[in-house]
């Protein structure tokens, strides 16, 4: 009985070009500690059979997740974790269902906040990311004239300079081999209205911000975490932007520590 009164539900939502596969360290971590978990495909990611040329909206990418979040019974509630852009994701399924989320962990992600529009952080980060940065990423026009749209795509300098560079080298080509064409959604979240205090504005929200992170560089992220306020920030020194990948047990005790303080109000530290 003991066991059960523990275990806990984690919903695990990747970053842009990645899929469910970026969980496949931390997922068995969580699962031999006794927790239940859920690591889902976002549309046209991983082995999600939509194209990226289906996708006009943010809702449109979120869409398995919203999906999921609809089929949770009433009185029960999942850990929301979501990874880099996973955090646009995570922040819509909260507005959307709040009753049925004990906590959205933000993983070295960018946080939207109830104030300002949901492309927020995204356009902060633009405006302080020189071009350079992306190194061999693609960013390409789709969808129509009256309705343009944005692809981006990791090439395998920025993979292994700004994301994996402290991962194993498997994991590397790992990436290099499943990355999918995505897409920041700009044009959409720039017109869209803020999140609503009612709905995402009150979930409970934690942050892991991720040491050498040079993809999202760590003085952003903790801009992010004072952008929302926040109290509940764990950091894991030397995971780079792939901490479940680089620093997977220490980011499965981080998460079980945050899951625990929610769920009994036991002291954070």
């Amino acid at each position: 009985m003991e066991g059960e009164k523990q275990q806990k539900h984690f919903v695990l939502v990747h970053g842009a070009c990645h899929g469910a596969w970026s969980w496949y360290k931390l997922k068995p971590l969580l699962e031999s500690a006794g927790h239940r978990v859920t690591a889902l495909d976002l549309s046209a990611s991983g082995i999600d059979v939509k194209n990226l040329q289906d996708l006009h909206t943010l809702h449109d990418y979120t869409l398995p997740l919203l999906e999921f979040m609809a089929s949770i019974p009433p009185h029960e509630k999942v850990i929301l974790v979501g990874h880099s852009l996973g955090g646009l994701n995570i922040a819509l399924a909260a507005d959307k269902y709040p009753n049925k989320v004990l906590v959205a962990v933000f993983l070295t992600a960018f946080m939207p906040d109830s104030v300002h529009a949901p492309s927020y952080p995204l356009d902060k980060y633009v405006e302080r990311t020189p071009e350079e940065a992306w190194l061999d990423t693609e960013f390409k026009p789709y969808g129509c004239p009256e309705e343009p749209r944005t692809s981006m795509f990791f090439g395998p300098k920025f993979l292994t300079n700004k994301l994996y560079q402290l991962s194993s080298a498997e994991d590397l080509e790992l990436a290099k081999l499943l990355v999918r064409p995505s897409s920041l959604f700009l044009e959409d979240l720039q017109k869209a209205k803020p999140f609503s205090k009612e709905g995402y504005g009150s979930v409970e929200k934690a942050y892991i911000i991720c040491g050498e992170d040079k993809a999202i560089p760590q003085e952003f992220q903790h801009w992010l975490v004072e952008n929302n306020g926040l109290s509940i920030v764990k950091v894991i020194k030397d995971a780079d932007h792939m901490a479940m990948l680089s620093e997977a047990q220490k980011l499965c005790q981080s998460l079980q520590q945050i899951a625990d303080h929610y769920t009994s109000l036991v002291p954070f530290n």
